[in-house]
């Protein structure tokens, strides 16, 4: 996990080797910091910032939106500082025209993140997996793709782009924004809500030999697959956006009913993480050593 006195760490480089390996990189949704470590501490590779999780983690409200340029940037910050691993964030429309594109790109390139993923949507953008979305003409996010390869100062810095054309022209479009896209420099596509199994295995002839993004979402419009099935497909990043949420707000909601039912925690205890097992998990040992090692500061 990241050391406060921890050394380097070249999060776009990394990311960018991962990719280049033989296995799909598996990349859980993080929310905040602390969703962030568990991620790193169970093992994953690399963390991805949901935009839906940290709407609802935020704002306790659904992805519609709601959340401006700075609030999204200063959760990654705070995600990308919590962890020694490569973070992927989600960065919506890129919050305006290509203009504004360039100062997402800066911003979050300053704020630690690996790479992010922009989209075709109209914004107020919606959840990839909810109905009534919007998307722009292709020229305008051939535009912005180009303004974010341009505005990148690190090369190696992932720009991904997402198309949500699936839902709203058909599949033909999307695949053909798709193309757009790659040609207009993007790393890596993010094809948006397929919904069936021949829909996944024709984005990923078509685009073979190309990095592709698969979203996980549970209930979500795209068909569960497998890791097998996508190894198969070719597929090089798998991201599970809400996994983590889900598991979060099923367990609160529980320990809460108890609480509730029980009039204090006592019936529950024995099931949580022990009071010095979750300090040291977030890191007490190195400030007391911190403490030691400055002890007239």
């Amino acid at each position: 996990m990241a050391r406060l006195l921890g050394g380097d760490f070249d999060g776009p480089a990394r990311l960018r080797e991962l990719l280049a390996g033989g296995e799909p990189v598996v990349a859980p949704g993080a929310y905040d910091a602390l969703s962030a470590r568990l991620i790193e501490d169970a093992g994953f590779p690399v963390v991805y910032m949901t935009g839906f999780g940290v709407t609802a983690s935020l704002i306790g409200r659904p992805d519609v939106g709601l959340l401006t340029m700075t609030e999204m940037v200063d959760a990654a910050r705070r995600i990308a500082a919590a962890v020694d691993l490569p973070v992927i964030a989600d960065a919506d429309t890129g919050y305006g025209n290509a203009l504004n594109v360039i100062r997402t790109v800066r911003e979050y390139e300053t704020a630690g993140v690996a790479g992010m993923h922009l989209e075709d949507q109209v914004s107020p953008k919606r959840c990839g997996h909810l109905e009534g979305k919007q998307v722009v003409p292709p020229e305008a996010m051939v535009d912005k793709v180009k303004a974010a390869v341009r505005a990148r100062r690190n090369s190696d810095f992932l720009l991904i782009a997402r198309t949500d054309a699936r839902a709203v022209e058909g599949v033909d479009a999307a695949i053909e924004r798709a193309h757009r896209y790659r040609d207009a420099g993007a790393d890596a596509l993010f094809i948006e809500a397929l919904q069936t199994d021949e829909e996944i295995e024709r984005v990923a002839a078509e685009f073979s030999g190309f990095p592709l993004l698969f979203n996980w979402v549970e209930g979500g419009k795209t068909p569960p697959a497998g890791l097998g099935r996508l190894r198969e497909l070719g597929f090089r990043l798998v991201i599970c956006p809400i996994s983590a949420l889900l598991a979060a707000t099923g367990a609160v909601r529980e320990i809460l009913r108890r609480i509730k039912k029980d009039g204090t925690p006592l019936n529950v205890v024995g099931s949580l993480p022990g009071f010095g097992e979750f300090t040291d998990f977030i890191g007490l040992p190195e400030v007391n050593s911190i403490g030691d090692r400055y002890p007239n500061s």
